[in-house]
């Protein structure tokens, strides 16, 4: 018939391809991380005699080498951490077999990390111990703090955990840090936490949901990382009942602004 036009089926949407290549680095990244955040504090390289005496790390590890020790003396990542005794802010519980208050060289930190990943399928700790002997871990620093937020009752209290990881490439450490914040935010498991005010960059989430179900008495984890420059930072915090996230937060960059400014008061 005039005026009619001929009718077709619309065409199907072009998919793109699965950019593989760009999701393995990702997850490697995010892997990389994980094994930075779990390597101090749950496991060691050896085992031998050491002080018992209380907030002494219980283990030691190989030595650095003299030009490590050095350099690690001029540039301490410990520096960097908030100090005790401020804001509330107090020595916290053994990490482990690691103390209170624990710095380690790039030598240590990458033998921990390793060591850390054991438990991995084959391929993927391979793949890990490679990224990490590929991206140079120059030192790693730890603290564990008690903060009292209410200054009151037990439930104004919770710990947290502190590390620092330098990198040798400042590449390496924001890759890490969005990927293992990428992770946590795409499983859809953890709930979202408070932004970390000042910092963009940070994130931070905390327990599953479920993991509370049917218990009246109960335990809450948050977990932030972030990036400054060639350091990734992650605080692990627990408190009993609900934790004061927004105080977690305040905490969090509170120890992002003494990166900026490690010889300014807090």
């Amino acid at each position: 018939m005039p005026g009619t036009a001929e009718s077709h089926d619309a065409p199907e949407p072009v998919r793109r391809p699965v950019r593989r290549g760009r999701i393995a680095a990702v997850v490697g990244s995010a892997l990389l991380a994980c094994a930075l955040v779990g390597g101090v504090g749950w496991t060691v390289v050896t085992v031998q005699d050491a002080d018992r005496t209380p907030g002494a790390p219980t283990w030691k590890f190989p030595g650095p080498d003299a030009k490590s020790a050095k350099k690690q003396n001029a540039k301490g990542l410990s520096a960097l951490l908030l100090p005790y005794g401020v804001h509330g802010y107090d020595r916290g519980p053994d990490m482990e077999e690691f103390g209170a208050d624990t710095e380690l060289s790039g030598q240590q930190a990458t033998a921990l990390s390793k060591q850390s990943v054991k438990d991995l399928p084959s391929d993927a700790r391979r793949r890990v111990e490679k990224m990490l002997d590929k991206e140079h871990v120059k030192g790693m620093a730890m603290r564990s703090y008690v903060v009292n937020v209410g200054n009151t009752f037990d439930y104004d209290l919770f710990t947290v955990e502190v590390t620092l990881s330098r990198m040798e490439n400042r590449d390496t450490v924001r890759t890490m840090s969005r990927s293992i914040n990428g992770l946590f935010g795409a499983v859809d498991v953890f709930r979202k936490g408070p932004k970390v005010k000042g910092h963009d960059e940070a994130r931070c989430f905390l327990t599953p949901k479920d993991d509370r179900k049917g218990r009246k008495k109960h335990v809450d984890h948050m977990l932030c990382s972030a990036y400054r420059g060639d350091v990734m930072v992650t605080a692990t915090a627990e408190g009993p009942g609900d934790i004061d996230g927004e105080a977690v937060a305040a905490f969090v960059a509170a120890q992002l602004d003494r990166i900026d400014n490690p010889g300014q008061a807090v």
